[in-house]
Order: structure tokens, then sequence, then C-alpha cells
């Protein structure tokens, strides 16, 4: 059995990595957006934690 170069098989799986991710994310978002659909008080305080938490963050 012949394996790809190993140049070749980098790129393919860098490609398939950020194929993955893309999935995870849209998963991840897809998951938050139920997630706020069902527990609407639960989310807006999620969402002023996050704030919160963005204004308290320093560069």
């Amino acid at each position: 059995m012949q394996e790809p170069e190993p140049g070749q098989q980098e790129i393919e799986t860098d490609a398939a990595r950020r194929r993955r991710r893309a999935q995870f994310l849209r998963e991840l978002n897809e998951a938050k957006a139920l997630r706020d659909r069902v527990q609407p008080r639960r989310a807006r305080a999620a969402r002023m934690r996050q704030q919160m938490r963005m204004r308290t963050f320093r560069w």
C-alpha cells in the first residue's frame, strides 16, 4: 500500500480539518439558537454575562 507524499497529505488533512471545524461551528450555532428558544431567561442571562465579559476584557 502506497502512502501519499507528505506535502499532499498535509494539504488534504488541512482541508478536512477546516471542513470538520466549519461543520462543528454550524452545529454549535444551531445548538445555541435552539437553547435560546427553549430557555429564553437563561439565554438572556448568558448574553448579559457575555456582554459583561466583553466589557471587562482588556486588549
